[in-house]
């Protein structure tokens, strides 16, 4: 048995400059490192409740159910689609990248008849595109993605929740890439449901999955509350018995257990509530609209430099997230070997891609605690040091220049 079984947790440093996890904030890991308390310790309630008020405000709510689900991201889209969706139901999903696909997965597994429009990797959707793809399909759910890391693109929600509710559809977002970095307006867009995650532009760790209910969400899946052995529920007017399929992501359960009568259910992931409630802390202490305008800016700095290298940048960037950049691999440069010197020279990572995009392009984040001026700075000198490596001239300093002279007319602007 090797000795490194016993030796102390020590991973190496690196600026971790992907489409996400990014590196935590410190606050955040100093916020875990708290000792625990019980889970029903007046301390404990008290601050499970100053989440739900700290989240309300990042998701721009009213919204009493307001809260967290214990896991990573995907923890937190698997819980409203399981407590949503009935077995049957139509719901219809615009995908433009891999995890729109993640969505009609999990819908089916919901048993739901699955519906889907397609946009190719690289663009999104318009209002009218999916208002006809609605009024076709009739669905009972709208599923979509705000940022796709696959794509780098942001689908633009602002009016979907007023076509969702001229048709009568209950309206969802995952929110996981974008949220915190880009503007997100829960209640004056109309959305019924969003899940996000801590990893990307909220800078904490994986494991945690705030989400937000409407008043007409929860309504639903008060319906299905659960009785005998957590799956079998009330009966809906056909007369048919709907079936919730896990006890885990019940959510009409997880609401009672965050509510006043904190009925048991799961032990809370205490740590992980102390990371989620410094993440909504410290983006609040900044200011919200502070910290999107600072992605925005490393995410402009970021572009510019890029472009300064000659570089070209994927997709219609008119739609591209703040916090993520595709960047199209250049002719006769293998992508991963850039990637291994960035990596083992630099301690610096970047992201590859996958699906249509395998060996494509580079996808390069700039959020959460990594969307610094500083960071911007590093990842574009070691990316220009190892391109000219391999061969792929730029002209020297350019890029650097470039994000200078965006972060110059920003201050010229302050």
């Amino acid at each position: 048995m090797s000795n490194d079984l016993f030796a102390q947790i020590n991973p190496p440093h690196r600026l971790l400059m992907g489409p996400g996890p990014i590196n935590a904030d410190p606050r955040v890991l100093r916020a875990m490192a708290s000792q625990l308390v019980g889970q029903y310790d007046p301390a404990m309630t008290e601050y499970m409740n100053q989440v739900m008020v700290l989240y309300r405000q990042l998701f721009r709510t009213e919204n009493r159910w307001t809260m967290l689900v214990d896991g990573t991201s995907r923890s937190g889209i698997e819980a409203v689609l399981i407590s949503a969706i009935r077995p049957g139901d139509r719901v219809l999903v615009p995908v433009f990248g891999r995890f729109g696909h993640l969505l009609c997965e999990i819908a089916r597994r919901c048993r739901a008849e699955v519906h889907t429009i397609e946009a190719a990797w690289g663009d999104v959707f318009t209002p009218d595109q999916i208002e006809d793809a609605i009024k076709r399909v009739k669905p009972r759910l709208l599923l979509t993605v705000q940022g796709d890391t696959s794509t780098t693109m942001l689908q633009p929600l602002m009016e979907l929740g007023a076509i969702c509710r001229r048709h009568d559809v209950l309206f969802y977002t995952d929110a996981t890439a974008s949220f915190g970095g880009n503007p997100l307006e829960t209640d004056a867009w109309g959305l019924d449901a969003v899940s996000a995650g801590l990893q990307k532009c909220l800078g904490g760790p994986s494991g945690s999955a705030p989400v937000t209910l409407s008043s007409r969400m929860e309504a639903v899946i008060r319906q299905r509350k659960c009785v005998e052995q957590g799956i079998r529920t009330a009966s809906h007017q056909d007369g048919e018995d709907e079936m919730i399929y896990s006890n885990y992501f019940d959510l009409g359960m997880i609401m009672d257990y965050w509510g006043p009568e904190r009925l048991n259910h799961h032990t809370e992931a205490t740590s992980m509530l102390f990371a989620a409630r410094e993440c909504a802390r410290v983006i609040l202490e900044e200011g919200l609209q502070a910290c999107i305008d600072r992605h925005e800016l490393q995410g402009n700095a970021l572009l510019a430099g890029i472009q300064g290298m000659g570089l070209a940048p994927y997709g219609d960037i008119r739609h591209k997230m703040s916090n993520v950049l595709g960047v199209v691999i250049p002719a006769g440069i293998h992508g991963e070997q850039v990637r291994k010197l960035l990596l083992e020279d630099f301690a610096i990572e970047i992201g590859t891609s996958f699906g249509p995009l395998q060996g494509k392009i580079w996808r390069i984040g700039t959020m959460g605690y990594n969307a610094r001026k500083d960071c911007v700075m590093q990842t574009l000198t070691a990316l220009e040091a190892v391109l000219n490596r391999l061969g792929f001239s730029t002209v020297q300093g350019a890029a650097l220049q470039a994000a200078w002279d965006v972060y110059a007319g920003h201050e010229d602007r302050a």
